[in-house]
């Protein structure tokens, strides 16, 4: 969470007023235009601060707090290592899901995550049977389970889950072809 202080510090000393929603620990978000982000929405993921960002036309919209799979925070290398991948993605398909409220499905692998594929293959750095792996999403908790948020408990195969109620704002105003950015 240290990027919130610095952000605060920033858009309050140019006047713009923000908001600490207490109640849901983390999230934080501008409040010059309370009715959704303006524009092209994208996402950005820091995978060292737990950290999704949303960003508009106007620039910083919100931020919300994430967990991943695995604790090593590292690159997705292959399927079932329970990362997170990095790289530049997109919003494929959004749904209603029936354990984790919502699920916003990524193009991971894209051809940028073949070729680290193929290239960690060649070094001998997975076994030459391994697969890519897929399935790739944000999506929110078990019923009742955000506190796994709050405790930043990596818990997912791989995907990057957020509070229920987080994840059903950024549904609300992200669409297919949403850019995705998952960085370490």
């Amino acid at each position: 969470m240290k990027n919130f202080f610095v952000l605060t510090s920033v858009l309050l000393g140019s006047g713009l007023l923000v908001t600490d929603n207490t109640a849901r620990s983390g999230t934080h978000k501008r409040t010059i235009n309370n009715s959704g982000p303006v524009g092209t929405v994208s996402i950005i993921i820091d995978k060292s601060d737990y950290e999704l960002s949303v960003y508009d036309d106007k620039g910083w919209y919100a931020t919300y707090p994430v967990v991943f799979g695995n604790s090593s925070l590292a690159d997705k290398k292959m399927e079932g290592d329970k990362n997170t991948p990095e790289g530049s993605f997109r919003i494929t398909a959004k749904r209603v899901h029936e354990k984790w409220c919502r699920f916003l499905a990524i193009d991971y692998p894209t051809p940028e995550s073949r070729e680290k594929f193929i290239k960690r293959k060649e070094k001998g750095e997975i076994p030459a049977n391994a697969s890519i792996g897929g399935g790739i999403g944000i999506h929110g908790t078990w019923p009742h389970e955000d506190f796994v948020i709050d405790r930043y408990k990596n818990w997912t195969l791989g995907c990057i889950s957020m509070k229920n109620e987080d994840v059903k704002e950024v549904y609300g105003y992200t669409s297919s072809g949403t850019r995705v950015t998952i960085r370490k």
